[in-house]
């Protein structure tokens, strides 16, 4: 990736694959739902930290351009190791949460590592701490599914592919969540890792602790949002994604702007089509 941590999509996809074995249709689902809703379409942009300027001039609000760490699209509420948005920087590195991870780990995964067991629990103790305390809380598509997904990729992809257990050592944890690097010697997975690996973890973990999508109206008090749609239900996800996300961004794109969209949706439906037998949807006719 660039240094300067700006990228376009084909290179972040080419970087996770290279780096972490993300397989190809997996690693493009990933960066192209993230650039529809966080990066720039007209010079096909996006920065994988914090909005910058490198990106380019922004197109007409309300679109947002902001990056990977833009609130409330691919970063949401309740994450592992980062407070909520409504508590500060969600995207600094937070100990406090860190020791949680470290003691859910102890208490619920095998031999103190971070497995599925530890994750299902970590999961559901982060949403019910945000539900208690942030007021603004918001859990809905198209959270729910990156929550569940971030919670079980460290046991996947953070893992010595030598190993390749589904156990996450502390230390390991350390390097990759608070250093923001890979381990010594780090070997990746040792096969690709597409959605056949993916979705029976996250429906695992999902199911020792079903929830129901909503947002807080206040502290503790959560309010269930049935018109979006499931962690279960991922067509509906894709659609909810397609329909209502991104033209809550781009209303009435014209031009190279619309021409730009609806060539990243034709990959995005690309990625989601490839082992999910979705219908593809058009927000913005078809060229």
């Amino acid at each position: 990736l660039p240094r300067n941590g700006v990228a376009r999509p084909d290179q972040i996809v080419t970087a996770v694959m290279e780096g972490l074995n993300l397989g190809n249709d997996f690693a493009k689902f990933l960066a192209y739902q993230a650039f529809l809703m966080n990066g720039n379409p007209i010079t096909n942009l996006m920065s994988i930290g914090m909005k910058t300027p490198l990106t380019g001039p922004d197109p007409p609000k309300p679109a947002l351009v902001g990056g990977l760490s833009q609130h409330g699209t691919f970063e949401g509420d309740t994450s592992m190791t980062r407070v909520d948005a409504f508590f500060g920087d969600q995207a600094l590195f937070n100990e406090d949460l860190f020791q949680g991870f470290i003691s859910t780990s102890a208490q619920f995964g095998f031999n103190g590592t971070y497995d599925v067991n530890a994750a299902a629990e970590l999961r559901f103790q982060r949403l019910q701490n945000s539900i208690q305390t942030n007021p603004q809380l918001v859990f809905t598509s198209p959270r729910i599914i990156s929550a569940y997904s971030e919670a079980v990729f460290p046991t996947i992809f953070f893992v010595d592919g030598r190993l390749n257990n589904g156990q996450l050592t502390i230390d390991a944890a350390r390097h990759f969540f608070d250093f923001q690097m890979m381990p010594d010697d780090f070997h990746r997975q040792p096969a690709p890792v597409n959605f056949t690996m993916v979705d029976p973890l996250t429906k695992a973990i999902f199911d020792k602790h079903p929830f129901s999508p909503g947002v807080n109206h206040g502290k503790n008090n959560f309010v269930l949002q049935p018109q979006t749609p499931p962690l279960a239900d991922f067509c509906g996800i894709y659609e909810d994604i397609v329909l209502r996300v991104i033209p809550g961004q781009y209303p009435r794109p014209t031009g190279i702007l619309r021409e730009n969209i609806n060539k990243n949706l034709g990959f995005f439906f690309g990625a989601v089509h490839a082992e999910h037998n979705c219908t593809q949807v058009f927000p913005f006719g078809r060229d």
